[in-house]
């Protein structure tokens, strides 16, 4: 669909995600490939957001499959309707042989689709499948992960091996949790995604954000920008994701504000960090601290 990366990269700005060289490039390259994109990175830096823009983007259905510790198979692939299918069986008891209601109670019809079935069997152009945050899930999820993407194919036991005939754009996610399988690495093409620079995560705001003056937009990509940096970065836990940049914009112009000042910091820290003792640490005299200007080498 995308003739080159700088169209991509126009593609996915049109749908409102602004990503730099090296990511487009990544994305490029698993779609020219038909590969299995898996975006690694701290939370916050805008991994799944790529997916649903992609989606857009590319005119896609998006299917999304969240991952956490016990996901099971019938969860992510498929689950067989057994209430219809009993009423089935009682229906033709008597009627057919039994080897004719086990074939028949096992006919598509009978079958809930989960999200990698879904994507799998998806019509013409395909879909975007998001298999979100895979490091919370358990290594034999993985496992039975690897069929799908080395071969855009699943088994069923009692049905056989469906194959993509739309071959589905398949992006994972990993907060890194936990690392994960070599061999689920080696079925994908990879990309560290980190925070933005400055430049991009002011494009995002003012996109995200069109109600923010370009000085106040300026100010929230600096602040946040230098929360990031060293040696700030080590009063906190967890530095702020760009979502929480938007959410701050947002903010910010719901109060009316129009400079950023240490008072309206502190007053709003809780959009900014989601962890008590971040909050508390962003006080009037670190955010006095982060807000003067920096001095030029």
């Amino acid at each position: 669909m995308f003739a080159s990366i700088d169209d991509l990269q126009h593609g996915l700005e049109a749908a409102g995600y602004y990503a730099d060289r090296r990511l487009a490039t990544a994305v490029f390259l698993a779609l020219k490939l038909q590969r299995p994109l898996l975006l690694e990175g701290e939370p916050g830096v805008g991994k799944t957001e790529l997916a649903k823009a992609l989606a857009v983007a590319m005119q896609r259905e998006l299917l999304r499959l969240q991952c956490y510790d016990g996901l099971e198979l019938r969860e992510a692939l498929y689950e067989w309707n057994y209430t219809a299918q009993l009423l089935h069986m009682r229906a033709a008891e008597g009627k057919e042989s039994t080897e004719e209601i086990e074939r028949e109670v096992y006919e598509p019809r009978y079958l809930i689709r989960r999200p990698l079935l879904q994507a799998l069997q998806a019509p013409e152009p395909g879909a975007v499948l998001l298999i979100d945050e895979v490091d919370r899930a358990d290594e034999p999820f993985e496992a039975f992960l690897l069929e799908y993407l080395g071969e855009y194919q699943v088994s069923i036991p009692e049905i056989g091996t469906i194959k993509a005939q739309f071959t589905p754009v398949t992006i994972l996610t990993s907060n890194r949790t936990r690392e994960l399988n070599d061999a689920v690495k080696r079925r994908c093409l990879y990309h560290w995604l980190d925070y933005p620079e400055r430049e991009r995560e002011l494009a995002i705001v003012r996109a995200q954000v069109p109600q923010a003056s370009a000085a106040l937009s300026q100010q929230v990509a600096d602040f946040v920008g230098r929360l990031r940096s060293q040696p700030f970065a080590n009063a906190f836990q967890r530095a702020p994701g760009i979502a929480e940049s938007v959410e701050w914009a947002r903010a910010l112009v719901a109060l009316d504000t129009l400079a950023v000042d240490p008072e309206v910091v502190a007053d709003t820290a809780g959009i900014l960090f989601k962890q008590r003792e971040d909050v508390a640490a962003l006080t009037k005299e670190l955010a006095t601290e982060l807000l003067k200007p920096e001095e030029v080498a």
